[in-house]
């Protein structure tokens, strides 16, 4: 399966765009790229994270927000592909001293190894929404 998957992500150049992200693979690329089809039925980054259920769940009242945990709504599988990307990218963040890993590496000192998992699971969501809709090559800042 693993050979046949990899046939299609060379022959397709939406995958190849999301194969640069640190912590997207080929099961994540490839399972990304088949369940959103149409990129452009999401707005922005935010509206495919919170398909995905990436993003905090709101129990706002009164004009107060009060954000909790996250949402878990939509696919199961895709989250934790990317939930799994996350924990690779910040395992080892401390490796490197670019902007990326330097931001991974603050918010896993002040939240927390897990809540950092998930919050780079996010970014990759909102950076596969950039590179899919402007049609760019990834390219990390401060590298």
């Amino acid at each position: 399966m693993e050979v046949k998957l990899k046939v299609i992500s060379e022959q397709n150049e939406d995958c190849k765009r999301l194969l640069t992200i640190p912590g997207i693979g080929l099961l994540t690329a490839t399972a990304l790229i088949a369940a959103i089809g149409d990129i452009s039925v999401f707005k922005s980054g935010r509206e495919l994270s919170a398909w995905l259920g990436l993003v905090p769940r709101q129990h706002s009242t009164g004009g107060k927000q009060n954000l909790l945990g996250i949402s878990k709504r939509g696919d199961t599988y895709l989250r934790t592909l990317l939930i799994h990307g996350g924990r690779s990218v910040v395992r080892v963040a401390h490796k490197h001293q670019d902007k990326r890993n330097q931001w991974i590496g603050e918010i896993k000192q002040r939240r927390g190894e897990n809540i950092s998992n998930v919050a780079v699971a996010n970014k990759n969501a909102r950076i596969v929404w950039a590179l899919l809709t402007k049609k760019q090559d990834y390219c990390a800042i401060g590298a």
